[in-house]
């Protein structure tokens, strides 16, 4: 009897065997990690050359969530646990949870610390995982899968477009199978992986980057950010209160115990307590400045000059 595989992984670029490295078992320590490090370079390349396709998602994001829409990400693996961990770090660095950003891991919450690789050969898991969320057409999801087709990604896109909401492929290879159904496609090419289909390597390294451009140029459309500090920052622990109060200071050229006595006024919110700094308005009068401009810092005091 003859066995034929059901996936053919001949064609897919982060399976195929990569001669610079072919005999990286018989380097030296030193040698080893160069070459590592000489493949981690091709990472740059490929994110760099996809950066067009990555603004369009940054936009059509901002979109959605003005809307009242969520990003969601989607993926298995490695890929489902960069989505997680890209959306579980939005809320403190930019005071946004799941009512905005939300990371489904095939597999569910166990998959993050254990493999559960058979889940991502699901297409109808993936369905119950985003009806549980009530993901709906104001969302808009984003499936991660380095070899551009993994079942679980493939079916979520798919009930993306039933539900007539916007999807983002994330792939690592060209001519991905997400990327030929999705609204918005990114490939970023890191070529053959060090150790051979290792994707949590080079894939990894430019899914990783790819996310916080797609997290971070989405919040700063949204006013999360003015300058390059992170105004809506939630401060929940003692770093993150010095950290506020050192941006209150960068922002306004406040000492630091007007920056404590202006965040104790602002119920600890670094965007309040830098407008209520620079127009000398108190809390209220700050918070209403900040909603009549959606929470845009640069456009409420561009508005003022104006005035």
């Amino acid at each position: 009897m003859t066995i034929t595989s059901k996936v053919s992984l001949a064609q897919i670029g982060t399976e195929q065997r990569n001669p610079r490295t072919m005999a990286i078992d018989t380097l030296s320590t030193l040698e080893m990690v160069t070459l590592i490090n000489q493949e981690d370079q091709q990472v740059i390349i490929a994110v760099n050359q996809a950066l067009p396709e990555i603004a369009k998602a940054i936009d059509a994001i901002v979109i959605a969530l003005k809307k009242g829409g969520r990003l969601i990400y989607i993926g298995a693996g490695t890929s489902g646990r960069l989505g997680v961990l890209d959306a579980s770090e939005c809320l403190p660095t930019f005071g946004v949870g799941e009512e905005k950003v939300i990371g489904i891991i095939a597999g569910g919450d166990r998959a993050l610390r254990h493999p559960v690789e058979v889940a991502e050969d699901s297409e109808e898991s993936v369905i119950a995982d985003l009806k549980a969320i009530g993901f709906n057409d104001r969302d808009i999801l984003c499936a991660i899968a380095s070899s551009g087709r993994t079942p679980y990604c493939l079916g979520g896109i798919g009930y993306a477009k039933k539900m007539k909401a916007k999807s983002i492929a994330l792939a690592c290879v060209k001519e991905s199978a997400i990327g030929k159904i999705a609204d918005f496609t990114i490939e970023a090419v890191v070529g053959e992986e060090v150790i051979t289909g290792s994707t949590r390597m080079k894939s990894g390294s430019a899914q990783k980057m790819i996310l916080n451009m797609l997290s971070t140029g989405t919040m700063i459309q949204l006013g999360k950010v003015y300058s390059n500090l992170m105004v809506d920052v939630r401060s929940t622990n003692e770093k993150l209160i010095e950290r506020s109060r050192q941006m209150l200071m960068d922002a306004t050229d406040c000492d630091y115990q007007r920056a404590v006595t202006l965040l104790s006024a602002a119920d600890g919110h670094v965007k309040s307590a830098i407008v209520m700094e620079i127009l000398n308005v108190d809390y209220q009068e700050a918070r209403q400045l900040l909603e009549k401009h959606e929470g845009h810092i640069r456009h409420l005091l561009t508005a003022k000059r104006e005035d």
